[in-house]
């Protein structure tokens, strides 16, 4: 196995990356923190595990990043973050992320994309992620000398024992099918953005919703150009998937 410090999971919103890190919390091994640069975006500081105990905020990303170190030198940690924004400290600063391992979370983007506008109605184009994920994927192999871990959401939902345990065998912790099923309930560090994550909040295990949606990228013209844009971000990453 590889040595595990500071694992962390780059999602586009929609894709069940909620759900991936509530099965992380549920192993009950790893520290984890939950999208600390969204956070610090859109709150201006983000409240984050001491490595001595206990937690403090945060206010820069350079602040964030040492501290996700530091409690990485203590024990393995896992976060994940969602990439509607560019985080510009990540392409400045790539010895802060060099060390860490880096894995890539992709979902269908017709289903991703309709799943973003209910939720957020007002969503510019750019906030689908994709093109964001992408961008980063090259700049963490090229900083790393690795190229990242893929992990398809809809291969998870379809088989989240055959998925998760591949994703343990790479990034090096031992699969613990007993995390597949938690119990439902809204976590506390949801809450600052807590309408992104009802579903997962309602969830105990991984399950592809069954919602449809009413407005879609077949039938708006809105979507459906958003859509185009961020598809071939989307086939680039898949093509390296689990």
């Amino acid at each position: 196995m590889v040595d595990v410090t500071v694992l962390a999971l780059w999602a586009h919103p929609r894709s069940v990356s909620t759900a991936f890190l509530r099965m992380m919390i549920e192993r009950g091994d790893v520290t984890v923190v939950h999208e600390p640069l969204v956070l610090l975006t859109d709150h201006g500081e983000v409240e984050v595990a001491e490595p001595g105990g206990g937690s403090s905020p945060v206010r820069t990303p350079g602040a964030l990043l040492d501290r996700l170190a530091a409690l990485g030198a203590r024990g393995p940690v896992f976060f994940k973050d969602t990439l509607e924004y560019h985080h510009r400290h990540l392409f400045d600063h790539p010895e802060q992320i060099a060390d860490f391992t880096h894995t890539f979370l992709v979902r269908d983007p017709a289903r991703a994309i309709a799943s973003l506008y209910a939720v957020k109605p007002e969503a510019a184009c750019h906030e689908a992620g994709y093109e964001h994920q992408w961008a980063l994927f090259e700049h963490a192999w090229k900083s790393t000398g690795t190229r990242p871990l893929v992990l398809s959401a809809d291969r998870l939902l379809a088989d989240p024992e055959g998925q998760v345990a591949a994703w343990c065998a790479r990034v090096g912790l031992p699969f613990l099918p007993g995390a597949l099923r938690w119990r439902p309930g809204e976590r506390p560090e949801w809450r600052p953005n807590r309408r992104w994550h009802l579903d997962a909040s309602a969830s105990s295990a991984f399950r592809a919703p069954e919602r449809e949606y009413a407005v879609t990228v077949h039938n708006d013209a809105r979507l459906r150009a958003c859509y185009e844009h961020h598809l071939p971000f989307y086939e680039r990453l898949a093509e390296h998937a689990l």
